[in-house]
């Protein structure tokens, strides 16, 4: 489902114009963005958490030429989703 998929879909629900829901939609999703730039997590109860994760510096290999690469300690943006909401998707699934 694309970004113009969700507008479609959440214009038709509502009855709003696509346009009002297109701007609220990135201004949600900039909000977002904003939030995990500045290491705020952002929780939405019943869905998920957007989550900035820290990740150590680790050491990786480069087979192919046979050399060591560090990789530096970093941060992450990653998404968990609730477990009620992760138990509906595997229900679905067949």
């Amino acid at each position: 489902m694309t970004r113009a998929d969700i507008v479609s879909e959440i214009s038709n629900n509502i009855g709003v114009d696509k346009n009002t829901v297109l701007k609220t939609v990135e201004a949600f999703m900039e909000s977002i963005k904003k939030s995990m730039v500045n290491n705020r997590n952002v929780y939405l109860r019943g869905f998920g958490g957007f989550i900035v994760k820290h990740r150590a510096q680790k050491t990786a290999r480069n087979i192919k030429k046979n050399t060591t690469v560090i990789i530096p300690a970093h941060k992450a943006p990653t998404f968990k989703p609730y477990q009620n909401f992760v138990d509906k998707v595997k229900k679905n699934v067949k």
